[in-house]
């Protein structure tokens, strides 16, 4: 199969070197998101699109291979082609008819040609000619360049001609790997995971830095959601999980803040916690998911006085998006569902919330606050490279496995609703139930308590986590299925 990967049009108006540098990137990152699907796939480029070569067939494959390539910045769509050496004008027509001619058959159709490099013949020259010659030779019913039923799409390049299929659109933006790194703030919300997906979009290679205030079901959460991002639009690159135990932290502040002032001094302890570990990272930009006035500690003079205990510059892509919006793009890209079911946790609860806080009386609260709590945070902080974070996770937990499922236990099956309705499981005379390991915290507790349920994913490692965290929880009747 052929692939022509058109890149995102603002990196064709680049400089020549800075356009090059863009394209070698983006062709090195495809190569490695889909060297696992065909070792051997074969991209070169040109100044404005890539030419993929895969002698991968199967139909499962080419799915999973397309998918990726929809998600990855710096593609603005790709087109599967047929490649021929460019002919005569009736040999183009022939090679159309080929892969056309059978679907024109009493259809209203348009001829599209793109052409690039010298000819003496223009664009529109070969769409009259092989639109007429079609037309009669395949019993069409007419042309219409306005609303057509089929489009027969030709480019021509040089001395070659594609034949094009189907076209696939991505999500655009710049290769990630060509821009500088970040660090995302990530509490696994709406707002978070959406910015670290705009920020991404853009081509900056994104780490997640995490502050855990108090739960090991929103920890769990958030290291799901943020694989799942990485995982799904920027795998080409390696980045980090970190997790910086903050539940001292708001201690000190519930205990040493004035009530009004707690949620602006919590964010600023969060600035300077995160400008420590990108300081460790050689990391210059922080990025958080806060828009304009949305809570009470996003306004604008609240937001100053939060970015002054900071010399990094701090990136808010959501800051004039309005809620509904957000949420309209995480169902887009696939984390709403994890919002909505992100585990609650106990946070900063200010009864009348200052919205315009003053630098000198927040500095002023600040001084009870002892900063030693803030660096035994910073000590305790976990960095795991965020390919390596589920693994990790599940390594050293004890739970119970069973290879077989018994008459009258029921299997839960919790692995993500795409790879559930891909590969379905299916056990004789066993009850198997769906659901979606983002929402299992949340719903377990409505199921009946004298039966007993396995939990089931490909590799076990989900199903180890989410059992343990479910009996920590009190629920005893979980097991985990591993058939063998």
């Amino acid at each position: 199969m052929k692939l022509i990967v058109k890149v995102f049009p603002e990196i064709t108006i680049k400089s020549r070197p800075v356009r090059m540098r863009f394209i070698r990137q983006l062709a090195k990152n495809i190569r490695t998101v889909l060297r696992d699907l065909d070792p051997a796939v074969v991209v070169n480029g040109v100044w404005d699109n890539l030419e993929l070569e895969t002698r991968v067939s199967e139909p499962k494959a080419l799915k999973e291979m397309t998918e990726r390539l929809s998600c990855m910045p710096g593609i603005a769509h790709f087109l599967q082609v047929d490649e021929y050496p460019l002919g005569d004008f009736d040999d183009i027509v022939a090679k159309c008819k080929q892969h056309f001619g059978d679907a024109l058959a009493g259809k209203i159709f348009s001829v599209r040609c793109k052409r690039a490099g010298k000819h003496e013949f223009s664009s529109m020259d070969v769409e009259k000619y092989v639109g007429s010659q079609l037309r009669r030779q395949c019993g069409a019913a007419g042309i219409s360049l306005k609303e057509p039923e089929i489009e027969v799409r030709i480019e021509i390049r040089d001395k070659r001609l594609f034949v094009i299929h189907s076209q696939h659109n991505s999500i655009g933006g710049y290769p990630l790997g060509a821009l500088e790194q970040t660090l995302v703030l990530m509490s696994g919300g709406f707002d978070s995971t959406v910015a670290a997906y705009q920020i991404m979009r853009r081509g900056l290679m994104s780490h997640f830095c995490f502050f855990n205030l108090g739960g090991r079901a929103h920890e769990l959460g958030v290291m799901e959601v943020a694989h799942f991002i990485w995982k799904k639009y920027g795998s080409s690159q390696r980045v980090l999980f970190v997790s910086v135990p903050f539940e001292e932290v708001l201690g000190e502040i519930l205990g040493k803040v004035d009530n009004s002032h707690m949620g602006v001094v919590l964010k600023r302890m969060m600035l300077r916690a995160a400008s420590r570990i990108a300081d460790r990272l050689d990391i210059e930009a922080l990025v958080t998911g806060e828009a304009i006035s949305q809570v009470s500690s996003q306004t604008l003079p609240n937001l100053s006085v939060i970015d002054c205990v900071t010399d990094k510059l701090v990136l808010r892509p959501l800051i004039a998006s309005h809620k509904q919006d957000i949420i309209d793009l995480a169902n887009e890209i696939g984390t709403a569902d994890f919002a909505k079911h992100m585990p609650e946790y106990c946070g900063v609860i200010s009864v009348n919330p200052k919205t315009h806080a003053k630098r000198p009386r927040v500095e002023y609260e600040e001084q009870q606050f002892d900063m030693a709590v803030l660096e035994r945070a910073l000590e305790n902080a976990k960095l795991v490279p965020i390919d390596r974070v589920i693994d990790e996770l599940g390594q050293d937990l004890q739970i119970e496995e069973v290879s077989e499922a018994l008459a009258g236990q029921i299997v839960i099956d919790i692995r993500h609703p795409d790879a559930a309705e891909d590969d379905p499981l299916g056990l004789a005379g066993i009850e198997v139930q769906t659901m979606p390991f983002y929402a299992l915290n949340a719903r377990f507790k409505e199921l009946d308590p004298t039966r007993q349920y396995l939990l089931y994913c490909d590799k076990g490692v989900m199903s180890r986590l989410h059992a343990h965290h479910l009996l920590s929880e009190g629920h005893a009747n979980v097991r985990v299925y591993r058939p063998s």
